[in-house]
């Protein structure tokens, strides 16, 4: 979604809630036509307004998880940041509920999906590399696959997700865990510029010399960012899978990784796998490092466990992004929480293995995934001027991903309480049960105080300031 992960949001339940009238039907449904109208015959020949039935509808509704999409009144696709500002200004005076999808990967229902104007960034779909300032201005449209695969030629590249199928904005936004994290810091931190629609309408180019303040906490929709590019070889890594009889020796190469490598340019990420289908668990690691070939150690534990299935070679970037099993379940019904930890040691881990088999067996679930990041400590030192998450850049906390995809709709509560209570016993043995959790991953009443700790009256300040009318109060997502 384009919207700075701090912006004010309300739930789609809330939302529905609100707009029945007392005879059980929605209050605003006649204002959302005649908004979609409205915006129709407002903007350029460079947008597009399309409804149910006609071919660029879908488009603009689907996303990653089908429990995020909703049938929309009508879907907007702008083509020009002066066309969005438009829209806004019609869906601010006419009261609409509205929506942003960048890349639609969210799980939680409601953040970027909508029964009145879908906002489909889908059009902003440009990556232009800029050789002398070393930056890559991208729309808020695309997933970081295409912007990886536009960048291979210049031999650079930018910190961006891990799997394909994951949207520019929400990463952006939210923050942004890399493979190159460890090297130049969060997504966030690597930002140079917005282009930014305000709740008013207004286009404005947004920098950290411009406006310090919204460029910390910014209140709008972004149609583009531009980054900061950094040189980039071939790598080195891959996926590899391992049986069940092997969770003790994936734990103990894991705690001991967490606890002993420094060098920036190794990442892993360790998944537990249950799969409703087989009935079993399954450990695997994704391994990465920053040069065609690693130094020896760094990796040689997980090497030396029996793999079932192992791909780690030398390849592009692009080409390691698509070893990851990110869309494995894509379409299914899904959630996302997280808990934040500060290392990895093995009765940690062995906690970690444990709610990953009680779901996986508890649970109507095709598949209860549990994914640990470990990185070096050093990760939040790369911001000269830290942006709003994390609160808090002394310590190098690290997000786990609580995953589940299910079938049914008549399981979605269950799926979700499950998730939080999981991820309340891991993080009361996590050693650091108040670190502030990834907004990308956090279950969608998470409390902002949880996310934002000490920012959130600063950020409630910045919105009051350049929202006053509470038009993003009209969107989903987070509510402050």
């Amino acid at each position: 979604m384009a919207f700075r992960t701090f912006v004010a949001f309300v739930s789609f339940s809330t939302l529905i809630a609100a707009s029945l009238d007392n005879g059980g039907t929605l209050a605003g449904e006649h204002n959302t036509a005649a908004a979609c109208e409205q915006i129709a015959a407002s903007v350029s020949a460079a947008s597009g307004v399309y409804y149910p039935g006609t071919l660029p509808y879908p488009r603009g509704i689907t996303h990653w998880a089908s429990s995020s999409s909703q049938n929309a009144t009508c879907s907007f696709e702008p083509g020009t940041a002066e066309d969005l500002g438009k829209a806004l200004q019609i869906i601010g005076a006419m009261r609409t509920p509205f929506a942003v999808k960048g890349g639609g990967h969210t799980t939680n229902p409601g953040f970027s999906s909508t029964i009145g104007v879908q906002i489909s960034m889908f059009r902003f779909s440009d990556v232009v590399y800029d050789l002398g300032a070393q930056t890559a201005t991208i729309g808020a449209g695309l997933t970081w696959d295409a912007v990886y695969a536009a960048l291979e030629p210049y031999d650079v590249n930018v910190v961006g997700a891990r799997g394909p199928g994951v949207g520019v904005s929400g990463l952006c936004l939210g923050g942004g865990y890399s493979y190159l994290t460890n090297q130049y810091g969060l997504t966030i931190d690597t930002v140079e510029a917005y282009e930014l629609v305000s709740p008013d309408g207004t286009v404005r180019n947004v920098t950290e010399k411009s406006n310090s303040e919204l460029f910390f906490g910014l209140r709008g929709i972004v149609t583009r960012f531009t980054l900061q590019t950094f040189p980039q070889t071939q790598v080195w890594g891959g996926f590899i899978s391992y049986t069940p009889d092997h969770v003790e020796e994936v734990n103990q190469a894991t705690a001991n990784f967490a606890a002993n490598t420094t060098d920036p340019k190794a990442a892993l990420m360790i998944t537990y796998d249950y799969f409703g289908s087989r009935k079993s668990l399954a450990p695997s690691a994704l391994i990465f490092y920053n040069a065609p070939t690693p130094p020896s150690g760094v990796f040689d534990e997980f090497l030396a466990i029996p793999a079932l299935v192992t791909n780690v070679t030398t390849l592009s970037f692009s080409a390691l992004v698509k070893t990851s099993m990110a869309n494995a379940t894509y379409g299914s019904r899904a959630i996302f929480n997280t808990i934040s930890g500060l290392n990895y040691s093995t009765s940690f881990l062995d906690a970690i293995v444990n709610e990953t088999t009680f779901w996986g067996t508890s649970l109507d679930a095709q598949f209860v995934s549990y994914v640990v990041e470990p990185f070096i400590p050093s990760l939040y030192t790369h911001a000269s001027t830290p942006p709003a998450f994390p609160p808090s850049r002394a310590q190098g906390i690290t997000p786990l991903k609580i995953y589940y995809s299910w079938a049914n709709e008549t399981s979605d509560d269950s799926m979700h309480s499950a998730a939080r209570q999981s991820a309340s016993t891991l993080s009361a043995q996590s050693g650091v049960s108040d670190a502030a959790r990834y907004p990308n991953y956090a279950i969608y009443d998470t409390p902002l105080e949880n996310i934002y700790g000490d920012n959130l009256p600063r950020l409630r300040s910045l919105k009051a300031q350049v929202d006053p009318k509470n038009v993003m109060g009209l969107a989903g997502g987070f509510k402050f």
